[in-house]
């Protein structure tokens, strides 16, 4: 009979995919779990339970939420829904107007912000700017182009010709070019802009040219704004080198324009100037209809069908240059904005089972792509909205399915773990604003604007202090019918249904947690036994112990069901008392034979709204191999 001792000291690897089982040759192997839920991996390797969701508004819609830092003291969210939008410095609404896009276009809005003004865009939409004037004060309105890029979308051979040099010019078209949709855009005619006051028929506009023309003959040098009802517009935008640049429009899916330094609205291209406009196609073997812009150490193109590097030092029309770098490609239906984490930019990846880091390297002097749920592909299930955490190294990545995977990223320590978050409805959206990160959750058929609070232990969850113990609560409307869970004065209390938006608790109490219970859990992988792993040999669980911080529930499953742990052998808790915190080893004997080599030996799993921190653990085994 062989004894065996393995010590697991972190959680560095995060939940692993089933397709790791028969893998634990890995590092990864190692320093991984089979499943975690509702926790988080500490960069220094540990495991804690999640933080709960602070209830902040029930909303009207479905929602995209945008970050708006104006400084470090006034950082907004922007929740933009259908014709209107909100506004919210930490969890009170300041402010809100009206917009014109709607909920269908919500997934499909880029954006970018500079100081004051945040740039939306929307193929179908006239883009709109978002102005912050005072604090309470914001207001949307569309560009002001000072110069609109044009581009000739008409075949090469038909020509225009002008009825008159000057003032109101009729322009007749030798095959029918012209809609509806023309009239007000800008046209531009043997180098002369002007705009149409009409179009009586597909064949003929009236133009007004803010110049004289020489001559009224007829040429094929002609071009129409690039951007118009007919055309469409923008699909997304950033900004760079102090350059406004637009990446595709609805008719010009792989297309880019650099407005001039220093003025955002102005993509005139003059002679070619320094610092005048820049516009360009991106040409290869297939269209890639552009879905972002990212300007970080280059300008960042990402694409349907790959991602590409822009060089220039600076940018100017003689020394731009666009290389493709990776071919991993981004979604089509929905924009996803990437995220700067520590000078790489990571985005979703068009097959929307991967999340991928594009990362430079000195040494090839390109772009890679490395795919960082490679061992965790089963949690990335099409993702929806990315929100980037400096303070705590978190990226979380909502899904379609409504559930949020979390990364734990820290390169220094070779941390990338990966974790899933449930509640009871659906992560929707995410967004961080200053270290705080919001979610949109489904609940019960509404959409409510929640956010992670360390100080709560539930979901959708509000906190009250009285002066004086209370056995009624109340403002609990957006958890009405339902049985939530109840911390008071620190101690768990019995579940209680919320009736007309109050709960009723016996004995009273002066500070209360009221919100939605949620269940951590924490399954390892199936141990390592050498040449005898997957066998049918029989196994038993010695003893397995936990190295825990500042804990206050751990709930034990061994195989007949979980069992709360004393840290204590003598620990007996007073009745309605907080329960204490506890740092040190508890250690659990086990008993009983296995040979399902890939049942787990332990489970943690609780919903106690408590704390609970595990940082290592200690198995002891026995096999008769």
């Amino acid at each position: 009979m062989a004894e065996l001792r393995q010590v697991k000291t972190n959680f560095t690897a995060g939940e692993l995919s089933p397709e790791m089982l028969g893998r634990a040759d890995l590092r990864a192997y190692a320093n991984g779990a089979k499943r975690l839920r509702n926790v988080f991996i500490q960069p220094t390797g540990g495991i804690t339970r999640r933080p709960g969701l602070r209830h902040v508004a029930t909303l009207p819609g479905p929602a995209r939420l945008v970050a708006f830092e104006f400084n470090t003291e006034q950082a907004y969210l922007l929740v933009l829904l259908h014709q209107e939008f909100q506004v919210y410095l930490g969890d009170v609404m300041v402010a809100q107007g009206t917009g014109p896009w709607t909920g269908a276009m919500l997934p499909q809005l880029g954006f970018t912000q500079s100081a004051d003004t945040l740039l939306v865009c929307h193929p179908d939409m006239p883009p709109q700017r978002v102005t912050r004037t005072s604090h309470t004060s914001w207001l949307v309105s569309g560009w002001e182009w000072v110069a609109i890029p044009g581009f000739r979308f008409a075949p090469p051979g038909i020509t225009l010709a002008p009825s008159a040099v000057s003032g109101l010019v009729t322009l007749s078209a030798s095959a029918p070019v012209f809609e509806a949709g023309h009239l007000g855009t800008t046209l531009r005619f043997r180098g002369q802009a002007g705009t149409v006051v009409a179009v009586p028929n597909p064949s003929q506009v009236t133009w007004n040219p803010a110049e004289a023309l020489p001559d009224t003959n007829a040429s094929a040098d002609w071009e129409e704004a690039a951007f118009s009802p007919v055309r469409g517009w923008p699909v997304t935008c950033c900004f760079h080198q102090d350059r406004l640049v637009i990446g595709g429009s609805r008719d010009l899916p792989n297309r880019l324009w650099l407005s001039r330094s220093g003025q955002i609205f102005n993509f005139d291209r003059g002679g070619g100037l320094d610092d005048e406009g820049i516009e360009f196609g991106l040409v290869s073997d297939q269209v890639n209809a552009i879905r972002a812009v990212f300007s970080g150490r280059h300008l960042q193109v990402f694409t349907t069908g790959g991602e590409w590097m822009v060089t220039g030092d600076p940018l100017t029309p003689s020394s731009i240059q666009l290389n493709r770098q990776t071919r991993i490609g981004s979604s089509a239906t929905r924009i996803i904005q990437p995220v700067d984490v520590d000078g790489s930019t990571i985005f979703a990846a068009r097959s929307g089972r991967a999340i991928h880091e594009f990362a430079y390297t000195d040494v090839q002097q390109a772009y890679q792509a490395n795919d960082l749920a490679l061992v965790a592909a089963h949690l990335i299930q099409q993702p929806v909205a990315m929100a980037y955490d400096q303070a705590h190294r978190l990226l979380h990545v909502a899904m379609e399915d409504g559930s949020l995977a979390t990364l734990t990223l820290f390169r220094a320590e070779q941390v990338t773990a990966w974790t899933r978050q449930e509640t009871q409805g659906a992560f929707r959206a995410v967004a961080e604003v200053e270290g705080r990160v919001f979610c949109l959750v489904e609940r019960d058929g509404t959409l409510r604007l929640e956010r992670f609070d360390n100080a709560l232990m539930l979901d959708a969850a509000l906190e009250g202090v009285s002066n004086v113990p209370l056995t009624v609560w109340t403002g609990l409307g957006h958890l009405s019918g339902q049985v939530a869970g109840v911390l008071a004065e620190g101690a768990p209390r019995e579940d209680a249904l919320v009736s007309g938006g109050a709960v009723t608790i016996n004995p009273g109490a002066a500070s209360v947690q009221i919100g939605l219970r949620y269940a951590h859990e924490v399954e390892p992988l199936p141990p390592d036994l050498g040449n005898a792993i997957g066998a049918a040999i029989p196994l038993r669980l010695v003893g397995v112990g936990f190295r825990l911080l500042d804990t206050q529930s751990l709930q034990l499953d061994l195989g007949r069901g979980p069992k709360p742990v004393p840290f204590r052998r003598f620990d007996t808790p007073l009745l309605d008392a907080p329960p204490p915190r506890f740092t040190g080893d508890a250690r659990i004997a086990a008993l009983g034979w296995s040979r399902d080599a890939l049942r787990p030996l332990w489970r943690i799993t609780g919903d106690a709204p408590l704390a609970f921190t595990l940082l290592s653990v200690t198995t002891d085994m026995r096999t008769n191999a």
